[in-house]
């Protein structure tokens, strides 16, 4: 392996990028494909964006989920087809075009030609298409983008008609009027769940009218409220609730006979006496704008209004009234009249509803039902396709429908009907492309029949899978309850035609479901299916000549007919590949945001169900909205998000992608997204598992430097056999990792990996490394020191390749090096099948090894409470717990770890509870408040209230019952209260519990133990000063000590006393300073005072060598010019060379290169030692 530089130094972004390119130079994706296409196909359906507009944070979300599911599915033997698609057609490409040229009206496009305008479109509709694949490629998403489908692909059209001419067969298609929320920005009309996108507070005009009864004795007024006045002009009826109760009131000041629901009369306007005029007299200006005036909270209108009768809804149907305009006078024999139906409500208005039937959906249906109005196409519409009124509607003739409210009421008023008028501010629906008000209106349109398959789409649902499950059972299966039949056509130009060919009677219609099927009744050739290529092609009538020709509708269709016919279309089924179609349907997999329970979902799920009667997939996962850190929709106005691509090159693609795979965004949730915490995972992740790889590293190079084998990691099978607890605790739990993310992986919930992987590292590299590194750094001998490494590498190994769909850069870096140290692996940690749990997996040591963890946290806070830092050794702590084989563990194979962590003398298990503790129970409120209701307080009592023997009973039993309640250990905390022992004070001996263990430590001081202390403080001076000197953990130094008391005796004793720890510690012995030789070369030096009362100087210097004088002469005879010669030429040698020609001599070398010198044999030990430990060891010996 090679080695790696320091954390602080790895750039991940700039690493990322290296990466990218060997995978492009590799081919890595595609190699990735060809090795698996032997295995079972897992399909994925890839729901194509809009490439008009530039990638944002849902986009990569929604591609990271898509990315990790993908990888995942490839490294666990499947083959996996990942194919870019893209949404080519539709009102997002035309309105850009319709800006770009100033469109403002269908004719502006028809004069401009068909032709031309698609081709227009044509050419934005991969405006961004490099971008796309930059940022999609940078996030480290395999995906082809070569081999991509477009929805404006001839071979995907086709597709789509035959689609459409299978639900024509079935007779799921038909065409029809229906009122529909319709964009005049656009021009089009939208699918509800387009509608519902982009709903806003606005305020808008509310007036009261009247409409007088023909024939009423009194010369009564039907008094109706509406918002938009400009569906007055087209009023065709009236409708009242049959069930209400309604009034006829006299205005006691203007002498009106008004006619309103009794629930709603408080809403008529209230007027004063005017002076002068006798109690309902006539006379005075009316009062049209005055409001309700209240006090007391009720309003005055029973002293405004005198009651003249009461009767009930039904009576007032059939009744004829004076139509407030004349447009359409030529209804009058049907039209004009009351109807009554159950849709009018008395929360708003006055209980009286007046009917504009081509522009409100109940209007519609209402005067469908009471005749006033036919089914068919012969509906007058009377606002044209832009929003204006028509030459029906004369004084308003080409007004667009707001902007002539204010004039309709000045209308409504000049003619003396106005009652009354005002503001009127609530939620009302907008374009979601133009950003323009909708209205509702009539068009007509080719419908799906959806309400007819309803109840197979719900069944459908049920056998679909989806995370969170939430979004399946209640938001998707209530927009599936409420389905209603699917316009999909629209009186649109770019987009894909209807493949629907009429005769001008309308008796004949042919369907195409092929272009061969056009080009056979046709004659004609089709090489593109847009309009402006097949609007011209007749077909000429079955029925002969003399019926003429069959010409297609001039409609396209909704592009999320397209979309939702994608798993069809993109692999041109059933022209193609129907093998591989009908034996992966429904597919495997999609995922996108929850906005497409409405759109995308909904569409695959419609067209499937109508087509086989099967749900498109069996898999989903649904994500929630990214939004700023504000938590307001991210804005490019307002700038309240970092770009992406800053984000990328700050951290990295990794660190985003385990940023946003770790929130509630994966739950359907929304995610606030904070750069910080982006830098949060870099910190908190990727550090740590990179430090742990480098320790790996480091030690396995530190072998070669020390002149043994090159590390090469044994068999995993050894390992399991090993006989270090530690060794077999993280085996164990690298095994539950693998276990643990196969488990969630094959479940989708992709959110709950990264908090399990995060735990993993910590305790990796706070348990297993940090307890181990003697161990790894070869200080228990070289067998343990490979047998550590080798479990650490394989640790390392296993966890990259469990986590590699989800940090595809960084997995890849440390996977290359690290299969430099084994033969025969993969070139790509992407091409390694995903782990699988081998061995035996141990509960009780992993439960054992966290008890221990737990055990250590406790003691560290009884340290910091009472202010004794780790490095004062204390005597003694107890440890209390009633499992008898957790205390076998702690006191035999994790008794070492818990003494030197805690620095600790002595471990003494305790299992009597009682001992140390007084039991007390207290109710878990957060479990039990909503389950017991009124009973909590009742049952809280008695809880509070159990003896000591009553709770050990219930823990040993497991449950209680307790007022009617059966209770359970996770409904009742068991607190365990330190009690000291005998006369023993709590600044003598404290403790600390978690649940049922409990944590007592000595705290009282001992003399014994001050030396140990000292040791310990001058061991840590000595590695911050390694740190200091910039040194690598591989890098070897002596250590010299020296004094700097008056009685340097003190610190000696003290040194020599614990020279087995420093020895230990450091993996070297301390040295006096004042054997320094002369030529040794100095790395750091640093003196410290007051510590542990002592004042000493700390040196380190590169090893040197010592040579014997004496030894040396006596090679030459005692020649004092050749033993001379020779020192010069061992201490002018590279030290790392020289040690590795004496391993290699095996302690011996020959020297026979100084000139006009005999060559001689040195030996080492006899002539030259390598370091002054070596030196000072062997005399000390």
């Amino acid at each position: 392996m090679d080695d790696v530089c320091e954390g602080k130094d790895f750039s991940f972004p700039a690493q990322e990028e290296k990466i990218l390119s060997w995978w492009d130079e590799t081919d890595a994706f595609k190699t990735q494909l060809e090795r698996t296409k032997q295995f079972p196909e897992y399909v994925f359906y890839d729901g194509p964006p809009f490439a008009t507009g530039l990638p944002h944070y849902g986009h990569i979300l929604a591609g990271t989920i898509k990315d990790i599911v993908t990888r995942y599915q490839s490294m666990t033997g499947h083959h996996v087809t990942r194919r870019f698609g893209w949404d080519c057609h539709g009102l997002p490409v035309e309105h850009e075009i319709d800006v770009k040229l100033g469109i403002k009206s269908r004719e502006d496009v028809i004069k401009m030609g068909i032709k031309n305008y698609n081709e227009e479109c044509m050419a934005i509709v991969q405006r961004y298409v490099g971008e796309w694949e930059k940022t999609v490629i940078r996030m480290g998403r395999w995906i082809d983008f070569r081999n991509d489908y477009k929805t404006m692909d001839l071979n995907f059209m086709e597709s789509v008609w035959w689609v459409f001419a299978q639900l024509f067969q079935k007779g799921l298609v038909y065409r029809g009027f229906k009122v529909m929320p319709y964009s005049t920005g656009c021009k089009t009309p939208l699918s509800n769940f387009e509608a519902n996108s982009n709903y806003r507070e606005v305020p808008d005009p509310e007036i009261m009218v009247a409409f007088p009864v023909i024939d009423d004795l009194d010369g009564a007024s039907l008094v109706a409220w509406t918002t938009t006045p400009w569906t007055l002009p087209s009023n065709l009826a009236l409708c009242v609730n049959a069930k209400f109760v309604y009034v006829k009131v006299r205005n006691k000041f203007n002498g009106k006979v008004l006619v309103v629901a009794e629930s709603r009369l408080a809403e008529l306007p209230v007027e004063k006496a005017k002076k002068g005029l006798a109690d309902g007299a006539v006379g005075g200006p009316e009062n049209s704008k005055s409001k309700p005036k209240v006090s007391g909270g009720k309003t005055k209108s029973v002293d405004t209004y005198e009651i003249l009768g009461k009767f009930s809804g039904a009576s007032l149907v059939g009744k004829k009234y004076v139509p407030l305009f004349d447009y359409f006078k030529d209804y009058s024999d049907v039209a004009f009249k009351v109807v009554a139906d159950n849709y009018v409500t008395d929360d708003s208005g006055t209980g009286v509803v007046h009917c504009a039937p081509a522009f409100g959906e109940d209007d519609y249906r209402v005067c469908l039902e009471n005749g006033i109005i036919s089914k068919g196409e012969n509906l007058v519409v009377a606002v044209d396709d832009d929003g204006c009124f028509t030459e029906r509607v004369v004084e308003f003739k080409g007004r667009y429908v707001k902007d002539a409210d204010k004039d309709i009421i000045q209308a409504v008023k000049e003619k003396g009907r106005l009652i009354k008028t005002g503001s009127f501010t609530h939620n009302y629906p907008f374009c979601w492309r133009s950003d323009t008000p909708l209205i509702y209106r009539a068009v007509p349109s080719w419908f799906v029949a959806v309400e007819k398959i309803k109840d197979k789409l719900l069944e459908n649902n049920k056998k679909t899978y989806w995370v969170p499950d939430f979004v399946k059972e209640k938001r998707f299966h209530n927009w599936l309850e409420n389905a209603r039949d699917w316009a999909v056509s629209r009186s649109r130009f770019w987009g894909t035609p209807l493949p629907l060919w009429i005769s001008e009677d309308g008796e004949e219609i042919v369907v195409m479901d092929s272009i061969e099927k056009l080009e056979k009744l046709s004659g004609e050739k089709v090489t593109d299916l847009h309009r402006h290529k097949i609007d011209h092609i007749t077909i000429p009538s079955k029925r002969g000549a003399e019926f003429g020709v069959l010409r297609r509708v001039e409609d396209v269709f909704d592009c999320w007919f397209e979309s939702g016919s994608m798993p069809y279309a993109y692999i041109h089924y059933p022209f193609e590949n129907v093998e591989l179609f009908e034996n992966n349907f429904p597919g495997h997999f999609v995922a996108e945001g929850l906005d497409q329970t409405r759109g995308w979902f909904y569409t695959l799920m419609v067209i499937s169900t109508a087509l086989f009667e099967k749900p498109a997939f069996r898999n989903l996962i649904c994500n929630g909205l990214v939004l700023a850190e504000d938590g307001k929709k991210m804005s490019k106005r307002l700038k309240n998000y970092p770009p992406p691509s800053e984000v990328i090159d700050d951290y990295g693609a990794d660190a985003l992608r385990l940023y946003i795979i770790n929130s509630p965004v994966v739950r359907a949730e929304p995610l606030r997204f904070k750069k910080d915490g982006v830098y949060g995972v870099v910190k908190d992740v990727f550090l740590p598992w990179y430090n742990a790889y480098r320790f790996l590293v480091q030690n396995a190079k530190r072998l070669e430097v020390e002149g043994l084998a090159p590390f090469r990691p044994f068999d995993s099978s050894i390992l399991q056999k090993s006989s270090n607890v530690l060794d077999q605790w993280i085996n164990s739990a690298t095994q539950s990792l693998v276990h643990f993310v196969r488990q969630e992986m094959d479940a989708y919930r992709l959110y709950t990996v990264v908090p399990y992987l995060l735990k993993f590292l910590d305790n990796l590299t706070n348990i297993y490394v940090r307890f181990n590194r003697k161990r790894l750094k070869g200080r228990t001998g070289e067998e343990d020191c490979r047998i550590a490494l080798s479990t650490l590498y394989h640790v390392l190994l296993t966890a990259c390749k469990s986590m590699a769909p989800f940090t595809p850069f960084f997995t890849e870096i440390l996977y290359q090096n690290l299969r430099k140290a084994s033969n025969g692996s993969e070139e790509s940690i992407h091409f390694c099948s995903f782990p699988t749990v081998e061995g035996k997996r141990g509960d009780r040591i992993e439960e054992s090894v966290s008890r221990m963890t737990t055990i250590i946290d406790l003691a560290r806070n009884i340290r910091e409470r009472h202010n004794k830092p780790l490095k004062t050794p204390l005597k003694e702590m107890v440890i209390v717990h009633p499992d008898a084989d957790f205390l076998d563990d702690i006191a035999g194979k994790l008794r070492e770890y818990v003494l030197e962590e805690l620095n600790v003398k002595s471990l003494v298990p305790c299992n009597d509870t009682l001992k140390y503790a007084t039991l007390r129970a207290e109710p878990d409120f957060s479990v039990l408040g909503k389950r017991l209701g009124k009973s909590m307080g009742a049952v809280s009592k008695e809880v509070k209230a159990m003896s000591t023997e009553a709770i050990l009973a219930f823990e040993k039993a497991g449950e209680i019952t307790i007022a009617g309640h059966v209770l359970k250990l996770s409904d009742i905390k068991i607190n365990r209260d330190f009690k000291p022992p005998g006369d023993a004070k709590i600044e003598d001996i404290d403790a600390k519990g978690d649940g049922d263990v409990l944590v007592v430590l000595d705290l009282r001081g001992d003399e014994s133990l001050h030396e140990a202390g000292v040791a310990r403080e001058i061991v840590n001076r000595i590695q911050k000063l390694r740190k200091k000197a910039a040194l690598e953990p591989t890098d070897l130094v002596e250590v010299y000590f020296k004094s700097l008391d008056k009685d340097e005796k003190v610190a000696q004793e003290i040194v020599g006393s614990q020279g087995q720890y420093i020895r230990e510690a450091l993996g070297s012995i301390l040295l006096p300073h004042d054997i320094i030789p002369p030529h040794a070369v100095v790395l750091a030096e640093e003196s410290f005072h007051g510590i542990s009362n002592l004042s000493f100087a700390i040196t380190l210097a590169r090893p040197a060598l010592v040579l014997s004088s004496e030894a040396i002469a006596a090679l030459y005879g005692g020649n004092i010019r050749f033993a001379r010669g020779l020192q010069s030429y061992l201490l002018m040698r590279d030290h790392n060379n020289l040690k590795a020609e004496f391993q290699l001599g095996k302690g011996k070398i020959q020297v026979s290169c100084i000139e006009n010198q005999p060559p001689v044999s040195v030996v080492l030990g006899d002539h030259v030692f390598l370091s002054v430990g070596d030196y000072f060891s062997s005399k000390k010996g």
